[in-house]
């Protein structure tokens, strides 16, 4: 028995870590093409490269519940088309033993994708972005097409780039009156932290137009005392759907705690909480399809079958979850709705086969 446990396993791993090759492949070579309309000055080939690079294990975190569904597909649709399928259950193993065989390899993906997007994507998708703003220069806010925006107080404030170790690039401020009268602008090439909520500005230029002259001035260096910190920046600078499970919980709670909306990240928060139980739902379908109405036809309508059914379940999530935000119904309901649905139907497909 536990040979052909690892017989049954080979085959689902070998179609599942192709179909994800392939996938992560077409999704990078996509990324290369529309990143080579941004080439200029120094963000060059090579940079396009790197920054395509970096971003390789948030496209195989994305991709690996469609993977499962199709792999799963091809790896037991090859074994029904040899009728290997039919001399297991011609032996006495239940349809239960075989879809829990198919299954436990399938976790191991669900592992890989769970210590992505826990340890490794919120790194490097901000190492990434952070790469491409220094790349394409160090512009004002307003000359600036990326950053990021945040406000303190009568102050507004944009980063061209974020760094994870506590370094600012391109940083813009605008000083406001009580009236919004704008009374400065500033412009600092590079700011490091220097703890206990201090940030050391380097090489900037100050605008001073609170009087009836305008004036202009240099400084090498200037301390800059802010409430804003590296943690805070290394969240707000990613989009929710970047962030790590802890994080994501711990900002949702932050933002409910002060009475501003959270539901955007409580939306990401569930997508990315319960993606390893959107892909047993997924592999449940395709485990049912094989045992039922997939059982005879060719592994090309099989693939095809997959596509639809995988293309499907991502945009009724892509609906829901952005319907949770506009008519204000629970983001957990949005992501739960069509798990549970293809959950259901995998369940009740695979009874019928009993």
């Amino acid at each position: 028995m536990r040979r052909l446990n690892r017989y049954v396993a080979r085959s689902v791993v070998g179609a599942v870590a192709m179909v994800l090759l392939v996938l992560v492949a077409l999704d990078a070579i996509s990324a290369l093409i529309d990143e080579m309309g941004e080439v200029e000055g120094d963000y060059t080939i090579l940079e396009v490269l790197i920054y395509v690079g970096l971003t390789l294990p948030t496209r195989i975190y994305e991709q690996i519940p469609f993977s499962a569904l199709v792999g799963c597909l091809w790896g037991l649709g090859s074994l029904a088309g040899s009728s290997e399928l039919v001399v297991m259950r011609a032996a006495g193993i239940s349809i239960a033993r075989i879809t829990w065989t198919v299954i436990k390899p399938v976790l191991w993906f669900i592992a890989l994708g769970l210590a992505l997007g826990e340890y490794v994507t919120p790194l490097t998708d901000q190492i990434a972005e952070s790469r491409r703003a220094l790349a394409q220069g160090e512009k004002e806010a307003l000359q600036s097409r990326r950053g990021l925006w945040s406000r303190e107080g009568n102050e507004f404030m944009h980063f061209n780039a974020v760094l994870p170790n506590g370094v600012l690039f391109g940083v813009t401020r605008y000083g406001f009156d009580e009236q919004g009268r704008l009374q400065s602008s500033s412009f600092i090439k590079r700011a490091t932290y220097q703890g206990g909520g201090v940030w050391l500005e380097e090489e900037g230029r100050v605008t001073d137009l609170s009087g009836s002259d305008i004036s202009t001035s240099t400084f090498a260096t200037r301390r800059w005392r802010t409430d804003i910190s590296p943690s805070l920046l290394n969240v707000l600078v990613l989009p929710p759907e970047a962030l790590s499970i802890q994080r994501l919980y711990s900002y949702a709670t932050y933002l409910g705690q002060q009475g501003l909306d959270s539901d955007e990240y409580w939306l990401a928060f569930w997508q990315k909480l319960l993606q390893p139980l959107a892909t047993v739902s997924l592999v449940l379908v395709a485990i049912s399809f094989i045992f039922g109405p997939l059982r005879e036809v060719t592994m090309g309508y099989r693939v095809f079958s997959g596509v639809v059914v995988g293309i499907v379940f991502r945009t009724s999530q892509d609906l829901l979850g952005p319907s949770s935000l506009v008519f204000g119904f629970s983001p957990l309901l949005a992501v739960a709705v069509p798990i549970g649905i293809c959950m259901l139907i995998g369940v009740i497909l695979l009874r019928r086969t009993l």
